[in-house]
């Protein structure tokens, strides 16, 4: 039995000591036989909790930084009216801090043989699945001196997807996409490309385009036009090791590399190329392929959601391997990872032939604003020394970057604000260079 406050301010008014509460009935019936017999009337009263059903709807899945509702209705099968205070408890995670308090609680009314609904707002702050620990409920007789108090495990979970903000890029880079796909004036040529039709020649047209024997069955000199080859290969690799774990500003680099590869993966599949995400620290963490292009960003941003650093070093032969086993020969492979001296020096480089051999490989990595911030100090001694540790940082990542590029890979390297649309304009430059 649970007694309110009421109960103690009653016991106070009858001259009977609180103290005696809890440790002996038979002592508070000896002392004040009235309130007592009240007390166990109101508690007899008090509809059971045990004998309550509960049902939840609402949202199943929710991107961070939206809301979500919860339903949750509660049978009373009884022959008491439920007069009861709720509380709905879901992982501290899935609100905001001093939210809580006001979403997951509520006061609610079951006549008897009947049924009510209450809303739960959950505004998560995190990625990943948040699972309903358990309901519990204080049911109140009429007086409110006493109460049932029990607990109800009802399931619910709701996936929390990345926010994907760097959505806001893809009309632009889709523009840019047209243009080279053709469907306004600029059309361009090289290696990657496949004849799309003959038009009139225009002065500072390249004369290799022209077609002499289209030219010869007309009056004017016709010019061959072409676009970017669609139905490529691309495969999206994700680092989650341990130098993924790390936080540039607010937001770790696994997330910032996630944005990005939402990005690419929304214009590629836009442009007729097929993506595929392969996401590796000492095993695949999580996988897509084979989806169509109405399916692949619901994929990903679903195989995303659940996925953690790992505090592991990444095994570059591992992830090479797997890369060569789901990527087509010709794939572009997009590698997300750390411009670190010592994972590029060590993992990467001695297995980055076996790749670039088969693929056009692409290396993209967050950068750190706060470096940028500490190059440019000066007027201390303070400011001095954290703009020399700020330059010497911003050159090993510019002498790893090198030494990637004389491997034939392209690196982007970016903040994470700049990191998605920078990757999505290195994959539109391969395709208008003809080397996609």
């Amino acid at each position: 039995m649970a007694l309110t406050g009421r109960t103690a301010l009653l016991a106070a008014l009858g001259s009977l000591p609180v103290g005696i509460l809890a440790p002996s009935w038979t002592g508070m019936l000896a002392v004040n036989a009235p309130l007592s017999l009240a007390i166990l009337c109101d508690y007899a009263l008090a509809a059971p909790v045990r004998t309550l059903r509960f049902t939840r709807s609402g949202d199943t899945s929710v991107r961070l930084g939206d809301v979500a509702q919860i339903e949750l209705t509660i049978t009373n099968p009884s022959s008491r009216p439920l007069r009861a205070h709720l509380r709905d408890a879901w992982p501290p995670s899935s609100w905001t801090p001093g939210a809580e308090q006001a979403a997951s609680r509520h006061r609610l009314r079951v006549p008897a043989g009947e049924r009510r609904q209450v809303t739960t707002v959950l505004t998560p702050t995190r990625r990943g699945d948040r699972q309903s620990e358990r309901v519990t409920v204080r049911s109140y007789g009429p007086l409110g001196l006493a109460a049932r108090q029990g607990n109800h495990h009802v399931p619910w979970t709701v996936r929390v997807l990345p926010p994907f903000t760097s959505r806001k890029h893809l009309p632009s880079r889709l523009a840019r996409l047209r243009e080279l796909d053709g469907r306004t004036s600029t059309l361009i040529r090289g290696q990657g490309t496949e004849f799309d039709s003959l038009r009139d020649y225009v002065p500072g047209d390249d004369t290799r385009s022209i077609d002499w024997r289209a030219t010869a069955r007309r009056t004017t000199v016709a010019v061959r036009t072409w676009r970017p080859e669609r139905d490529r290969h691309i495969l999206v690799v994700l680092d989650t090791g341990r130098t993924s774990a790390g936080r540039v500003g607010d937001v770790p680099r696994l997330d910032a590399s996630m944005d990005a590869a939402l990005l690419l993966s929304a214009l590629a599949s836009r442009a007729g190329d097929r993506v595929g995400l392969l996401a590796y620290d000492r095993r695949v963490r999580a996988q897509v392929q084979g989806r169509s292009a109405g399916d692949i960003l619901p994929a990903m941003v679903n195989a995303f959601a659940p996925l953690e650093p790992e505090l592991v070093e990444t095994d570059a032969r591992g992830l090479s391997a797997a890369a060569l086993q789901n990527a087509p020969r010709g794939s572009l492979v997009v590698l997300l990872t750390s411009l670190d001296a010592t994972p590029i020096e060590e993992g990467l480089l001695p297995v980055l032939p076996q790749l670039t051999r088969r693929h056009t490989v692409l290396v993209a990595s967050v950068a750190d604003p706060h470096v940028e911030q500490m190059t440019a100090k000066r007027g201390s001694a303070e400011g001095v020394y954290e703009a020399a540790a700020g330059t010497q940082a911003h050159i090993q990542r510019q002498r790893t970057a090198e030494q990637l590029q004389r491997h034939g890979v392209t690196v982007v390297d970016a903040t994470p604000e700049r990191l998605a649309p920078a990757l999505a304009d290195a994959y539109l430059a391969l395709k208008a260079a003809g080397r996609l």
